[in-house]
């Protein structure tokens, strides 16, 4: 048997390979030793063991355009001035706290748009290398530096590749603002970013419940954006909502009082805004409300990336935001078409008016907006009154034509809108007046709910006229009305019912004709609404309608007894009868032609029955 030799070649080999990696497991040893704790709040470490990149041989992990991104700090920086307080991790250049020194919740806790140790405010930007690989900066180390550009704060995040290649995060905060502006750029890495790949750069937020009303809180809370040439859009209340736009100058993450902004000088080429309700229906506890996402494609300008933005943290106010002149205004919720402008020119001054520059406490100055609407609305009250009393009146008349004609339905019509035609005693003429009244109803349904200046101001019961005024707690949970028993819906509900019984009471005594409404059914359903409905909205609100429907009820009693005499009617009515007869309008004229015609149809065909 052939014996077998050494093979000193082998050892020396294997022992080579040995001393190498033992000297390797040595040095990362001492490395891993020296920084226990590379994580640190205002104090900069020197040491970063995870770099981005590291250079070896492995295609995967090779060194990118002229080197690697350098690692930087792993520390937290406080950034703050007279209104707001961001803590910023120097990982992935991220803003970890947002914290408003000014305010409270319901509960006395401080007011955070981003909570600290907490996931729920997170920025990506999203880029491709040359060489392929695909970089997020939520995982990268950035160098911070802190400076003064005159009396504002400077705080710089580089993520180095050499002494004039970086990748820069920029913000800058002036002594007494909610706006920061905030800067992207790059610069020397032309050669470093796939350019054929557009970068994309990810905002997720949670929005907190900051009210004790989470359905209410919740109702107000989506995403608001403008696009193209100003248009503005929302993504709505859906259990997940999405819309994707390009040319996007701002997205907002709006909360009911507490917003979230961010701007772009350049606009975005595309995003995709994605809102998801994640809030329980069951549960008062729950934290958050919705889940906001946006995936905002950008742009690389001669290789680099340039984007200066603004990014704001505050209140939901429309009198801030209206003070940037950038259409922030719109992030608050006025209404739609001319609701959004009543409460935008009418409305909004006279309320602001009445609290700011008279400095009236906000339950009074309701009292007192309701009263000037009111007056101001009372000719059509007026007007919608003194049908009602002409319809009265002629009642007798119009039983009597009923059943004169009873068995001809159109001659009945006919007579019917004579008579009303010459006593000027129109039923549109007293469905109008109501229906001018709706844009303000409406109007003031959009306001109140929104009107940060209500936000935890006390009236009476109510401890905040923003949400519900809760006087008694149940022990179970009623499906649409809730777990609570509020007081202004029940005082506000009692107030329409008498104002029912007022209007629809009277024309309940007629005979119920086929094709209208049944005014006793709506003379029940109006006021079981408000009592439903409006039990878990802003108390502002629902005063508004109680005192609204008691001043209207005063201002009846008064026309009623003092201004409207029903012989003073009927002498106006019989004027109008024998006064010569209008030419009708080309409109009146081609009705009553219409009307003639089938009217003659109809007894021709009765003629041929015969």
């Amino acid at each position: 048997m052939e014996q077998k030799s050494i093979d000193w070649k082998s050892i020396v080999g294997m022992g080579l390979i040995f001393i190498i990696l033992m000297y390797w497991f040595s040095q990362n040893q001492a490395e891993v030793e020296s920084d226990p704790n590379a994580t640190t709040e205002t104090t900069a470490s020197t040491e970063d063991t995870t770099p981005q990149l590291t250079s070896n041989n492995d295609p995967a992990t090779a060194p990118i355009s002229n080197g690697v991104f350098q690692a930087g700090s792993n520390e937290i920086i406080t950034f703050e001035n007279d209104l707001i307080q961001f803590k910023i991790d120097s990982k992935g250049a991220l803003i970890q706290e947002a914290l408003l020194k000014s305010y409270k919740t319901y509960d006395s806790l401080p007011v955070y748009l981003a909570k600290p140790n907490e996931k729920d405010h997170q920025l990506d930007l999203v880029f491709v290398t040359n060489d392929g690989r695909k970089m997020h900066t939520k995982d990268m180390s950035f160098t911070p530096s802190q400076s003064m550009n005159g009396s504002n704060k400077v705080l710089s995040f580089k993520a180095n590749v050499g002494p004039s290649q970086f990748l820069e995060f920029r913000y800058e905060l002036e002594p007494s603002d909610y706006m920061m502006d905030f800067t992207i750029r790059s610069q020397g890495l032309s050669q470093t970013f796939n350019t054929a790949d557009a970068p994309q750069l990810n905002w997720e937020m949670l929005a907190y419940k900051r009210s004790k009303g989470m359905d209410n809180e919740n109702r107000y809370t989506e995403i608001k954006f403008e696009y193209g040439d100003g248009s503005d859009d929302y993504t709505g209340q859906g259990a997940e909502a999405d819309e994707e736009e390009e040319d996007v100058s701002y997205i907002a993450y709006k909360q009911h009082f507490f917003t979230s902004i961010l701007l772009t000088d350049t606009p975005f080429k595309k995003a995709k805004l994605i809102s998801e309700n994640i809030a329980s229906q069951d549960d008062e506890q729950d934290t958050y409300t919705k889940k906001f996402n946006s995936q905002i494609e950008l742009e690389y300008t001669g290789g680099e990336l340039a984007y200066n933005m603004d990014w704001y943290f505050g209140p939901t106010d429309y009198d801030i935001l209206d003070d940037y002149e950038r259409n922030l205004d719109e992030v608050v919720d006025l209404g739609w078409g001319i609701f959004g402008w009543i409460n935008e020119f009418v409305i909004r001054p006279l309320f602001s008016l009445l609290t700011k520059n008279a400095g009236i406490p906000y339950g009074i100055a309701i009292i007192l907006l309701t009263i000037c609407v009111r007056i101001i609305l009372s000719p059509v009250l007026y007007k919608s009154y003194m049908t009602q009393a002409k319809m009265k009146i002629l009642r007798p008349e119009l039983n009597r034509i009923a059943e004169k004609y009873k068995d001809n339905a159109m001659k009945k019509q006919q007579e019917t809108m004579r008579i009303q035609s010459e006593a000027g005693a129109s039923p549109l003429s007293g469905c109008l007046p109501g229906l001018l009244q709706m844009p303000v109803f409406f109007a003031l349904f959009e306001f109140f709910p929104t009107a940060f200046d209500l936000r935890q101001k006390s009236f009476l019961w109510a401890d905040d006229l923003s949400s519900y005024d809760e006087i008694f707690k149940l022990p179970f949970n009623i499906p649409f009305y809730g777990d609570h028993v509020s007081l202004f819906p029940i005082l506000a509900s009692i107030a329409i019912f008498f104002y029912m019984q007022m209007t629809t009471g009277q024309t309940m005594q007629n005979t119920q004709q086929p094709g209208m409404p049944n005014m006793k059914f709506i003379m029940y359903l109006s006021p079981l609404f408000m009592l439903v409905f409006f039990n878990n909205y802003a108390s502002g609100l629902s005063l508004y309608y109680f005192v609204s429907n008691l001043i209207t009820i005063g201002i009846m009693l008064v026309i009623k007894n003092f201004v409207i005499k029903e012989d003073k009617v009927l002498a106006k009515i019989e004027k109008a009868k024998a006064a010569p007869k209008k030419k009708k309008g080309r409109f009146a004229s081609k009705m009553s032609e219409i009307m003639e015609q089938a009217q003659a149809q109809q007894e021709e065909q009765k003629k041929g029955k015969k």
